[in-house]
């Protein structure tokens, strides 16, 4: 089945809070469409073993801001499509869920319209399933589940609000099984 675009390579984020399957799906929707994969910078470094309680709040700030541009930088240089693990969204919802809109109100505001505009450029962002797949204590992802649910409801409620209908792709819950993910998220793109 061939779902390429004619007029414009796949351009997809995929969004959600941590264990939901974001990577393995982006890195299995990469070998199908051969995309490339924006893979997640912060989970590379924490795999590295950084520590991301030895930042001060501003050294916090400052990595999403850092990383939040360094993804859209990424996202504006590809011109033949792409998939990432994780959206210039996901970084607003980790802004807010840390408390700084509240510290940086006028950050929050910037951070948020790069976000906003970028969310722009992706032709599908999928929005994963919380709590589907059990969370593994794995010492990259943060294993509280209610934090992760919590994340969940601001990354959701942003995409609801600043990404296209058409372009939003909701996976349902029922469709957890990595193959059965990759050839259900497939059919509906191929049917978008």
């Amino acid at each position: 089945m061939d779902i390429r675009p004619h007029t414009r390579p796949h351009r997809i984020g995929i969004t959600g809070s941590a264990g939901v399957g974001k990577t393995t799906l982006a890195e299995a929707l990469g070998d199908r469409l051969d995309l490339p994969v924006m893979a997640e910078a912060m989970r590379s470094m924490l795999e590295a073993g950084f520590d991301l309680h030895t930042l001060t709040r501003e050294g916090h700030r400052d990595l999403i801001r850092t990383q939040a541009d360094a993804l859209v930088r990424g996202m504006a240089r590809a011109e033949a499509g792409f998939v990432t693990d994780r959206t210039p969204l996901d970084f607003a919802a980790h802004w807010l869920s840390n408390g700084f809109g509240v510290d940086d109100p006028a950050g929050t505001e910037a951070l948020l319209a790069r976000a906003v505009a970028a969310m722009a450029d992706y032709s599908a962002v999928l929005l994963l399933p919380w709590g589907c797949i059990p969370l593994e204590d794995d010492g990259v992802r943060y294993p509280n589940p209610w934090m992760q649910l919590h994340f969940q409801e601001l990354v959701a409620g942003l995409c609801r609000r600043w990404v296209d209908p058409a372009r939003l792709v909701v996976v349902p819950d029922r469709v957890m099984a990595p193959a059965e993910r990759l050839d259900w998220v497939l059919r509906r793109l191929a049917a978008g």
